[in-house]
């Protein structure tokens, strides 16, 4: 074939795909008319694992996994958008590391709020001027996001989903390397990359600053000026990625979570969040741990948290494979209540590391 021909046989498959996808959207708004007449959630993240993997099983290529998943992710939030007028709230301001992993997780077709705390995130989603919130709740350099976890004390929230964002920190500037004399970085992001600085900008004044959007918007106003941020934020901000991957640590990750009102059901590859709290007493902490030992739980993480109750009270955050309904796991939380003060299931969602 030739190029022409190439051409036409381009354009009819076009066409094609455009009438499949609208016949698919269909099906997709008569599921959701049926689910909101049940007074169902319009989201359904077990759902969309399984179409993720429904799809790359079916994939022969030359198109990449990834890049299956980042259209059918953008297939997917258009046709959310026309099932209902979804808000996201997040973690702002915009361009943020929040704001990528928000987009990746639900697409760009529908409306995100940009909010300025994590407990205004919280309440947006609690009183329902905004269908699902986004929060940091760990990196793999700098640790746990207290805040985040200080807010499930009070909230009856429920984490349905959870975002795995590779983080990839950029130098970005509308300069030469040689010219940059002031650096724009938040300190979280500045200790993520704080070697690759001073082997490759000893010299150049260090300013702080509260988010890595503003730390882009800022270099795009003064003069002889860069930051560090993502590449978002360099698109938003009108600059150039100077370098990519400027972080330390090769293996930097952030985790976020996705609250919302109801959990997924069971999709056999499942984490469920737990907190609870103990007695002051010597041995309290490894009876209570017992129970995940005993049903051959795998605890995937564990943080523990001042109550702000009480002096020496504490919360314990336990992640452990599997859902609240699997046997093994509801038959531990039983038992971790009989050694517990408190216990809350915080939520099950789809496993997706």
């Amino acid at each position: 074939m030739n190029i022409p021909e190439h051409r036409k046989a381009i354009d009819q498959l076009d066409a094609h795909l455009v009438k499949l996808l609208n016949e698919r959207t269909r099906h997709v708004l008569e599921i959701g008319a049926m689910k909101l007449k049940n007074g169902e959630e319009i989201y359904a993240p077990h759902r969309e694992r399984a179409v993720l993997q429904r799809i790359c099983k079916a994939n022969q290529g030359p198109i990449t996994d990834d890049s299956l998943r980042a259209i059918y992710r953008e297939v997917m939030s258009s046709a959310l958008s026309l099932e209902k007028s979804m808000t996201i709230a997040y973690l702002g301001p915009e361009a943020t590391f929040t704001h990528q992993a928000a987009i990746k997780r639900f697409g760009s077709s529908l409306h995100y709020a940009a909010l300025k705390t994590i407990s205004d995130v919280f309440s947006e989603v609690g009183k329902n001027r905004a269908d699902y919130g986004v929060v940091p709740v760990e990196n793999s350099t700098e640790g746990v996001v207290t805040h985040t976890l200080d807010m499930f004390v009070d909230s009856d929230l429920k984490i349905v989903a959870q975002i795995i964002l590779p983080v990839q920190q950029c130098l970005i500037g509308n300069l030469k390397h040689e010219q940059i004399k002031k650096l724009f970085a938040h300190p979280q992001s500045l200790a993520q990359c704080r070697a690759w600085v001073q082997r490759k900008l000893p010299h150049v004044e260090i300013i702080e600053t509260s988010s890595n959007a503003r730390s882009a918007e800022q270099a795009a106003a003064a003069k002889h000026a860069a930051a560090i941020a993502g590449s978002l934020a360099a698109e938003r901000y009108g600059l150039d990625v100077l370098e990519t991957d400027i972080q330390d640590n090769a293996v930097n990750v952030t985790r976020f979570l996705v609250l919302g009102r109801q959990c997924s059901p069971p999709t056999g590859h499942d984490r469920t969040s737990i907190m609870f709290s103990i007695a002051h007493q010597v041995g309290a902490l490894h009876r209570a741990l017992g129970a995940f030992r005993k049903y051959k739980l795998n605890m995937t993480k564990i943080e523990s948290r001042p109550s702000k109750r009480k002096a020496w009270e504490y919360f314990f955050f336990v992640d452990c494979d599997g859902h609240a309904e699997d046997r093994k796991v509801a038959r531990a939380i039983v038992e971790l209540g009989l050694q517990c003060s408190f216990v809350k299931v915080l939520g099950s969602y789809p496993n997706t590391e």
